[in-house]
Parts: C-alpha cells; structure tokens; sequence
C-alpha cells in the first residue's frame, strides 16, 4: 500500500513537476529573457495585487463571517453557512459567466455603471471580484472551526468583567483565531494566485490590462513563447510550495 500511495503521488505530483523543472533548465537562459519581459512582469504584478487584496478583503471578512454564523443564532444560519461553500463547487468558468450578467455590456447593472462611468468587466475590477469569489470560503473556514474548538467561555468571561464587544473582540476573540486565520490567508493566496477560469472570463486577458500570471501562460502556450509559459508555470509552482510549507509551519 505504501509504495502504491508514493507512486500514485509521483505521477500525479512529482513527474509533472520534475518535468516541468527540466524544460525550464534547458532553456534557461530563454526564460529570463521571457520573463522580464514589460508583459510578463505586468502580469505577475497584478496577480501578486489581486492575492494581496484578496488576503486582505478575504481576512476581514473571514473573521467576521465565522463569528457571525458561529457565535449568533439568525433564521437562514444554516442556508448561510451552506451559500459559503459555494464557490468551492461551482466551476470557475461558470463564475465568470455570472459576472458578466451582472456587470457585462448587456448586463442588469449595465445602465448604473454607465451613469456612473465605472468598467467593471475587461478591467482590473472583474479580475479582482472573480478571485475574491472563488477564495472566499478559505480563512472564513479556518477561523470558523478555530472559534468552535475554543468555544466562548472566555468571550463570556470577559463580558461579565465589563469588556464591551469591541474589547472582547480585539483582546479575546483575535487572538484565539489568529493562526486559523494565518491559515486560511495563505490559502487564499495560494489560489488566487493561481486562479484561471474566472479571471480568463471576466478580464479577457488583455495585455498590459487584465492579464494575470495565469493568462499570460495560457496566451504564451497559444503563441507557442514555451520559455516564457513554462517558465511563468514554474514561478508560480514555486510560489504555491513556499505557501504550503508555510502552512505546514503553521499547523506543526
């Protein structure tokens, strides 16, 4: 069973990677040059934005989500805890295509962003809103089964020795949760940087505008530039290890 299990994970992990390690060493050289590129370098900056945002926005709302469906009791609590888990199911693409009937040119809030001058799809809002979507559930998971474990035993501790919400909030709760929610962030940067589907949809990859690090290789693998797709591939794998064994560090 063992050595069927490491196998398994070889072909399914290790192989692809090692692979695409090789490819990046023989041609090295092409792939510096690939990725120093204005375009590639724009791409990257823009992912490396989106997951900041999305670490931040995702993380204030994470504790604030999990305290709201764990500590209070509210008709819909569990149609809500449920709708959290959605992005997880739905297909990225699919996310997308609901972006656009909500923000798109033939869209039901095309007439008020008109008014308002905003651009939403095919601009660096739609990318944004798409990651946002699909890291959602990340550090709102974490930090909910964090404040399950510890219960409220010390939130009700603080209350009855004068503590006002704000208080009980900052010096009891925040502290409890933080490394659920150092957890959670760091999934959310480790799929909002590597989200596709969505951003693909809603941003159209346009160069020096919407690209992501993710649509740059895909435009790269259509235009046949290998080094520079295989190589983007690479840094962003990089990136993903050096987030799980933050991770790792984490839960040890």
């Amino acid at each position: 069973m063992f050595l069927g299990v490491c196998a398994w994970l070889a072909v399914l992990l290790v192989v692809p990677l090692a692979a695409l390690v090789w490819n990046v060493a023989g041609s090295f050289g092409d792939v510096v040059v690939a990725l120093t590129t204005p375009a590639a370098l724009r791409a990257l900056a823009l992912s490396l934005v989106i997951a900041l945002a999305c670490i931040v926005l995702n993380g204030i709302f994470g504790v604030a989500g999990a305290v709201v469906i764990v500590r209070h009791r509210f008709v819909g609590r569990r149609v809500l805890d449920a709708f959290v888990d959605l992005p997880l199911a739905l297909s990225p693409v699919m996310t997308g295509l609901g972006f656009l009937l909500v923000f798109g040119r033939t869209g039901v809030l095309r007439p008020v962003l008109e008014g308002l001058g905003v651009q939403i799809v095919f601009a660096w809002p739609s990318v944004l809103l798409a990651t946002l979507f699909v890291t959602l559930p990340f550090a709102l998971r974490e930090v909910a089964l964090v404040l399950e474990e510890v219960g409220d035993s010390e939130e009700q501790a603080a209350a009855t020795l004068g503590a006002s919400a704000w208080q009980t909030f900052r010096r009891v709760t925040l502290p409890n949760v933080r490394g659920g929610l150092v957890i959670g962030t760091t999934l959310t940067a480790a799929r909002a940087l590597g989200e596709f589907g969505a951003v693909l949809v809603v941003g159209g990859a346009i160069a020096n505008r919407t690209e992501t690090a993710t649509t740059f290789i895909h435009g790269a693998i259509e235009e046949r530039q290998e080094p520079a797709a295989y190589g983007m591939a690479l840094l962003l794998a990089a990136a993903a290890i050096a987030l799980l064994f933050i991770l790792q560090r984490d839960r040890e």
